[in-house]
């Protein structure tokens, strides 16, 4: 590890250039700012996560089409579509997510809202609480809940990650980002209260892992779930309470070429 003074002067500097209002209309994250109610933050938020791999141009457009197609209100859509409403989401692909994909997700969603006001009950299994020191036992079972349903397809696990097979879960640990944490910069949310910030598991990619590796944030080779505890345990070094908020800093530096 780095001289943590100098690390958390440069960190800090670089999440307070990048978590800010302006970041908002060129990343994912701007799909669901297009909403205030609850539910339509939560599955704008999830299509948006899911889709996030690519180039941001490209993610925002899928989910723009998407949105589209639900009328631009996703929960009452999801609460009141009818089998024709499914129609254009035949045409739907997103690099290897496809209509499949997209048609168990909407399924998934009407079933599960049927029963629950918000999504953050299926982020929530009897293993998880606030002893828990990461949301490995959160992820875990939101995978067991999504894919519960018996018209599952087999297809669609590669979509939605679980550390049970040692992925790094990137997109889903930048959903709970979004929905997790709350600061005065109102780039992500800070709806749901049962996970605290000091729980959550840095989102690591490619771009996030190659700045971290060059910082010493990281050691390991390979990125996996692994991988994405270790970084998270040395930005918990620089703020434990709220160590994913140097998420910004390390996807800012590597936009910047760092």
């Amino acid at each position: 590890m780095p001289d943590l003074d100098a690390l958390k002067a440069l960190l800090e500097a670089k999440t307070a250039q990048y978590n800010r209002p302006n970041f908002i209309a060129h990343d994912p994250i701007s799909i669901p700012h297009r909403f205030s109610k609850l539910q339509d933050i939560e599955i704008a938020g999830f299509w948006a996560a899911v889709l996030a791999w690519g180039n941001r141009v490209s993610i925002i457009r899928s989910c723009e089409r998407l949105l589209a197609w639900m009328d631009h209100s996703p929960y009452q859509f999801i609460c009141q579509h009818t089998a024709q409403d499914l129609k254009p989401f035949l045409a739907f692909k997103h690099r290897t997510f496809n209509a499949t994909d997209a048609l168990y997700f909407i399924h998934f969603f009407r079933q599960f809202y049927q029963n629950h006001l918000s999504l953050e009950a299926a982020f929530l299994p009897d293993s998880f609480g606030s002893h828990q020191p990461d949301v490995r036992e959160a992820l875990v079972g939101f995978h067991q809940v999504f894919f519960s349903l018996p018209e599952a397809p087999l297809r669609t696990r590669k979509h939605v990650a679980t550390p049970l097979r040692q992925s790094a879960c990137k997109r889903l640990n930048m959903f709970l980002r979004w929905m997790v944490r709350q600061d005065a910069q109102g780039v992500d949310f800070g709806l749901w209260k049962a996970i605290r910030p000091a729980q959550l598991v840095c989102p690591c990619d490619v771009h996030v892992s190659r700045v971290a590796r060059k910082l010493g944030l990281i050691s390991r080779p390979n990125d996996n779930w692994l991988t994405a505890l270790e970084l998270t345990e040395n930005l918990r070094l620089l703020d434990p309470i709220d160590p994913v908020k140097y998420d910004f800093a390390l996807f800012g530096l590597g936009l910047e070429g760092f």
